[in-house]
């Protein structure tokens, strides 16, 4: 009975260094790795020693004969992966892994003065930056954050409805109270303590701010009321204290959100969502209250590219496509997208659109009566929101020409951006801090790690990579004696004001 990994899978690579047999694909050093949705696990190899899924964080590994309803397609998903490949069997030996000559891949300076370091965020990028401080060096941390909450990410942007994906913040939350932490809620960079003040306190600051605004479409009317961000709603329905309980309009019948990722199938989702079923989650409770009293009847999700092209995940459109409380449609007016979905084959994205309802929707009318529908709308890019003094439609492109889709809210979900940090240089064109391996450009001691390093690109797992990247600067730097020796006073002293702060 072999395992498969589901839906959830945060590609942090967790099951990769447990599993005995060398059985989970991609792993680190492999091509795909990074790049794929998910990882998999190879049935033919599989010894069914279920270490993986006491390693996943996430609870996404399960045997495969207790997957059950919408589960059960990941059996076929992870054997799928690894048809035609060449997989590398390992010796039948109690050890299983044949033994080579040792390789230390990353170093760690003998006996090294503690550092002083401070994470400045809390989200998975600076958690995984913090575990690998604690677990590889005698550092001493200071972990900040602007909100009184700690999480980032985790506890602000994956859906409510995704319980098993916000496990991650369990297993970060452990290392809040390590003895070699303090951590400093309410304390914001530029409002409660500059830069400057950390880098001349610290021997070390690592960033790991994110990347909190939204990409904008620039269109005509994209301003107007009934025009917002797709970050704003998650943010909303996930209780962000920066966003009030009735930031979302939910008046609207037909509500069109442009992009086709997992965010945006994300909101999609909760939009049409029973709210009795959201009520289990942790939503936040001014948003259920407004979801209990919505009219919204109908979502759409506007793509530029093909249903082949499709930015979401596979697991996500299984997810979406599994559910028995909505309807889920698609617009059938361009051919492509009808001849794409008929001609393709595992496993691309269109096959899984085979036998979803297709129909060619008369824009102008409103929604009709009945069940909640999500219609995924191919091949058709955003031109003009329009409206006076509101949202009363959105000018799109189709396959005879301009095509007016009546709505009276837009939701733009083309990605997220980063925002400067006070004191520190910040490329505009690519939202990031310019650095190198996640040294700061030009500022010694400082680091970046996450979404503000590398821009908006990957998953909670692929922040883990990218920490170890920045701390083995880190420690190299440290070694090489790069990181100047700070004064112990002006740390404690700085502490005692951050202290206060929370």
């Amino acid at each position: 009975m072999a395992f498969a990994i589901t839906q959830t899978c945060c590609n942090d690579a967790s099951c990769v260094s447990v599993c005995p047999v060398n059985c989970i694909h991609p792993a680190p050093g492999e091509p795909d790795f990074g790049s794929t949705d998910m990882l998999y696990i190879d049935p033919g190899t599989c010894i069914d020693c279920g270490a993986c899924v006491d390693a996943c964080p996430v609870d996404a590994i399960f045997p495969v004969a207790a997957l059950t309803g919408p589960l059960q397609v990941y059996a076929g998903i992870n054997a799928e992966y690894f048809a035609g490949r060449d997989v590398i069997a390992e010796a039948a030996t109690p050890n299983l892994h044949p033994w080579g000559p040792p390789t230390f891949e990353r170093t760690i300076p003998g006996n090294p003065a503690p550092l002083e370091v401070a994470v400045v965020g809390t989200g998975p990028a600076g958690m995984y930056a913090v575990q690998d401080l604690l677990l590889r060096t005698n550092a001493r941390i200071t972990l900040i954050d602007r909100l009184s909450v700690a999480g980032g990410l985790v506890r602000f942007g994956v859906a409510p409805d995704h319980p098993a994906t916000k496990k991650i913040g369990e297993a970060f939350a452990r290392f809040h109270s390590h003895p070699r932490l303090r951590l400093r809620l309410g304390v914001e960079v530029g409002r409660d303590v500059t830069a400057a003040d950390l880098a001349a306190r610290y021997d070390a600051v690592v960033y790991a701010v994110g990347a909190s605004s939204a990409r904008t479409l620039g269109i005509p009317g994209e301003d107007l009321p009934g025009s917002l961000a797709a970050t704003s709603v998650v943010a909303w329905y996930n209780g962000h204290p920066d966003v009030a309980g009735d930031a979302v309009d939910l008046s609207a019948e037909r509500v069109v959100l442009v992009g086709n990722g997992n965010v945006a199938v994300d909101v999609a989702r909760i939009l049409t969502a029973d709210p009795d079923a959201l009520a289990e989650t942790s939503i936040a409770s001014a948003a259920l209250t407004r979801l209990r009293e919505s009219k919204v009847r109908e979502v759409v999700l506007l793509a530029r590219r093909g249903p082949e092209d499709a930015a979401y995940t596979r697991a996500e459109l299984i997810a979406l496509l599994a559910r028995d409380d909505v309807d889920v449609v698609v617009d059938s007016e361009d051919p492509r997208t009808v001849r794409t979905i008929a001609e393709a084959a595992p496993p691309d994205k269109a096959a899984l659109l085979r036998g979803v309802a297709q129909e060619a929707v008369d824009w102008s009318a409103p929604p009709a009566p009945g069940r909640r529908r999500i219609v995924l709308r191919f091949h058709s890019a955003p031109f003009e929101a329009l409206g006076d003094t509101r949202v009363r439609g959105l000018r799109v492109s189709g396959a005879d020409g301009m095509v007016e889709i009546a709505a009276d809210q837009v939701i733009r979900s083309v990605g997220y951006h980063g925002t400067p940090v006070p004191g520190l240089p910040f490329d505009e064109l690519t939202g990031t801090i310019p650095n190198a391996d996640g040294r700061v450009a030009g500022r010694p001691g400082e680091y970046v790690v996450g979404w503000i390093k590398r821009g908006p690109t990957g998953g909670i797992g692929t922040n883990k990579a990218d920490a170890a990247e920045t701390v083995d600067a880190i420690i190299a730097d440290a070694a090489d004696g790069r990181l100047s020796k700070r004064n112990r006073r002006s740390v404690t002293a700085l502490v005692s004001r951050l202290r206060s702060r929370v």
